[in-house]
């Protein structure tokens, strides 16, 4: 994935994101994408796409995460 189809995507799911799950939506996003995220500037993403340069420290967390955890489909 290109830099701006990883922001598209953030950003879409950051605006659609319910009260209070915003930095939970920001963790699956980094966990989903961890592979593609790689060599990208994520910072910048997350500033683009949110407005807040600092969610980029959200996504690391979940790229960090992402090799102990398995996505599972919401019911």
């Amino acid at each position: 994935m290109t830099s701006d189809q990883l922001l598209e995507e953030l950003k879409r799911r950051y605006e659609s994101a319910q009260n209070g799950e915003v930095a939970l939506t920001i963790h699956l996003f980094g966990i989903e994408f961890a592979k593609e995220l790689v060599g990208h500037p994520i910072s910048d993403i997350a500033e683009f796409a949110t407005g807040s340069r600092s969610y980029g420290t959200e996504i690391r967390k979940g790229i960090r995460l992402a090799e102990y955890v398995d996505l599972k489909a919401k019911p």
